[in-house]
């Protein structure tokens, strides 16, 4: 008896040894990134390439006017400035690589690569959450205490939350990252997206992960919904404060000193929510439509936000290009 269940315990271990010694045999070392399936390429890659050369122009001529204007050296300036180089790092994770395969029929992508692009999505997703989290709070504090206002946002308090906004980012996915790739990869390495976003390489694996799926719930917490709150905290506050104010002219300037941030943090958490909670009930294609929309296209509105609805930075930019140009002549 005892030698028989000595000898099925053997053929178990045995087993598992030689579906796991095939799992290495077959491992994945690269991915296929799928894209859009169109033959309007060619086309796309003109429109999408005209888009990241403004969203670049337009977040660029944001970071210059705040740095070389000292009127606007502000912390809620700054929280701007800080969020203008953030996106341009995140779009820049993600669209020159999908530039690259609208013109290349070879669409495959090593497995360190594929690390290293969703790494710095996630980073620089984190970091706008927190950033724009922020840039609430100084709302708040500026809208709520404003005989305070000097004393609690300093330049100095700026820089840390903008300080630890980017160490948060950098900290927090990499949990994630080493643990979704290190899971086994076996079957196929078609990633049915533009960009290796962390679910469809996910459905790649030959095995789950509960502690993957745990952190995946922490960082999403984190990053999502935690911010998102803090945001929500501030702008209630905000409302009670302006139902106390009495004049029409008063609740119209507190209106327009926040309407640009709650533009800017509508289209980013709308357009996110709807890609991650819609995924998996719409087809691929249309979850890569959805996935441009907060990927692209709010950094490309965010410069024209910021521009168009503030009066102080629409002057300073046009006293900064006059400056530049008088510079060239």
């Amino acid at each position: 008896m005892h030698q028989e269940y000595a000898n099925y315990l053997w053929e178990l271990r045995f087993m598992e040894w030689e579906s796991l010694h095939k799992i290495n045999a077959t491992q994945v070392t690269e991915f296929i990134l799928v894209g859009f399936s169109s033959e309007l390429q060619p086309y796309l890659f003109s429109f999408f390439l005209l888009i990241y050369l403004f969203t670049f122009a337009g977040n660029v001529m944001i970071i210059l006017t705040i740095t070389l204007e000292s009127q606007l050296h502000s912390p809620m300036y700054l929280f701007l400035c800080v969020l203008s180089i953030t996106e341009l790092f995140y779009i820049s994770s993600t669209v020159p690589r999908m530039l690259r395969d609208f013109l290349h029929v070879d669409k495959t992508i090593s497995f360190a690569g594929c690390a290293a692009q969703l790494y710095f999505f996630s980073f620089l997703g984190a970091v706008e959450c927190f950033i724009l989290a922020f840039m609430a709070y100084d709302r708040y504090v500026a809208i709520c205490h404003p005989l305070h206002y000097m004393t609690i946002m300093t330049k100095a308090k700026c820089t840390q939350f903008s300080i630890a906004s980017w160490l948060g980012g950098m900290t927090l996915p990499m949990t994630n990252i080493v643990l979704v790739f290190q899971l086994p990869y076996c079957d196929s390495n078609i990633v049915d997206h533009f960009f290796c976003d962390i679910l469809p390489v996910m459905k790649l694996a030959c095995a789950r992960s509960f502690g993957l799926e745990m952190s995946i719930a922490v960082y999403s917490f984190l990053v999502l919904p935690f911010p998102f709150l803090l945001i929500i905290v501030s702008y209630i506050r905000i409302l009670i404060a302006v139902f106390q104010i009495h004049s029409a002219a008063g609740r119209s300037k507190v209106f327009s000193t926040c309407g640009s941030h709650l533009t800017s943090v509508s289209l980013f958490y709308g357009t996110a929510t709807v890609t991650y909670v819609r995924t998996k009930s719409i087809d691929s294609q249309r979850a890569k439509a959805l996935s441009l929309l907060y990927l692209v296209f709010v950094p490309m509105l965010n410069p024209l936000i910021y521009s168009m609805r503030n009066v102080e930075v629409k002057k300073a930019m046009k006293r900064v290009f006059k400056r530049l140009v008088h510079t060239q002549n």
